[in-house]
């Protein structure tokens, strides 16, 4: 019987205790890559400067292209 608890107290500890990174974004770049890694974790690369790159780069990854929500280029000074 302690075998056993043990053993489920170990598998709860090690399933817990995962890597956490902060997510970052580059406000440099307004397009970024969200790419899915094994195991279920996720990351964004944000060096693009048109979908079209992002497309490119994406080819063959299990990753798709979003725009950048905090992307700190250039307003567009049309509208003022």
């Amino acid at each position: 019987m302690r075998v056993l608890v043990f053993a489920i107290l170990t598998i709860v500890a090690v399933s817990a205790n995962s890597s956490a990174r902060a997510q970052t974004y580059n406000p440099r770049y307004p397009v970024c890559m969200k790419v899915v890694e094994m195991f279920g974790g996720e990351r964004y690369e944000c060096l693009f400067t048109s979908l079209e790159q992002c497309y490119q780069s994406s080819i063959g990854l299990g990753a798709t292209c979003v725009t950048n929500p905090y992307y700190g280029g250039r307003p567009d000074r049309r509208y003022r």
